[in-house]
């Protein structure tokens, strides 16, 4: 134990100390022991802390949230997000907690991280469903999901493109449904109906490029039901004058004359043009 005061007593001497010296304690009787102290000694003067130094140490939940603020006007977002994680992190409760999570998810969002944008937003509004910006919140969420999906819906329209379901665009959907019906005053609300319309469009060009799908493989059963979703779920889609012509075409093949007539005197009377082209049996 004298040997441990020695260390307490001299911390320049200690300082001084090499790893080697030190793992060479261990051999005396009171080595780990003497060990403990040493490093608490070392661990002072800096020996041991290899570490850089937090410059954040001790600064205020609102200091935290103003330098990740820059950060995020600077586009400095993968820097942005450990500054608001750090805040989360030393002041859990407040205005900036709740805060922080927005700017994350938004953060995570411009970084085409859909997953962690995802999950934060989510958190969020599962956390704070009376929050001031909940608005926000849900129009986040349709962001998130509409730019996730945006090079599936690009290739949806003009392409027959059918293997991957868009259950980000319908998300999209949900969310901005969500915002106009809750927040119809909100000023997210006008973008959010522009967005809700052009993914109904992208939707119901979805559904009738599988039933086309089904049709080039005699699956007349199948495109006839994927078709006349398109008729009943999107009515105002551009997408119903195909789908019109796939509800003909098929009834047609199935021999089922009645009600290709029918659908046929539908497609005269709102798409003449379409109909005129139709060779049927």
């Amino acid at each position: 134990m004298r040997l441990a005061l020695f260390f307490l007593s001299l911390p320049r001497l200690a300082c001084k100390l090499t790893s080697s010296f030190i793992r060479a304690l261990t051999r005396w009787p009171a080595g780990v022991a003497c060990l403990l102290l040493a490093t608490a000694s070392l661990t002072g003067c800096g020996i041991l802390d290899q570490g850089e130094a937090d410059e954040t140490k001790g600064w205020s939940a609102q200091k935290l949230y103003s330098a990740a603020r820059e950060e995020i006007d600077g586009g400095n977002f993968e820097k942005a997000v450990k500054l608001l994680e750090k805040m989360e992190g030393r002041y859990p409760f407040g205005r900036y907690a709740q805060q922080a999570q927005l700017e994350i998810a938004y953060a995570y969002f411009k970084q085409n991280d859909a997953v962690q944008a995802l999950a934060a937003v989510d958190r969020f509004i599962r956390l704070y469903p009376s929050h001031p910006f909940i608005d926000y919140a849900y129009y986040l969420r349709g962001l998130i999901n509409f730019y996730d999906d945006v090079g599936l819906i690009s290739r949806i329209f003009g392409q027959d493109r059918i293997d991957r379901d868009p259950k980000a665009t319908r998300d999209a959907f949900d969310a901005f449904k969500e915002l106009v019906t809750r927040f119809p005053e909100s000023k997210y609300a006008p973008d959010a109906l522009e967005r809700m319309q052009y993914l109904v469009n992208a939707l119901a060009q979805y559904e009738v490029n599988v039933a086309a799908y089904y049709m080039k493989r005699r699956a007349y059963v199948a495109a006839l039901a994927r078709a006349q979703t398109t008729i009943k779920q999107y009515p105002e889609a551009p997408a119903q004058e195909q789908a019109l012509v796939i509800i003909v075409q098929a009834y047609d093949a199935l021999k089922m004359k009645e009600l290709r007539d029918d659908n046929f005197r539908v497609l005269q009377r709102n798409f003449p043009a379409s109909a005129a082209k139709l060779k049927l049996n």
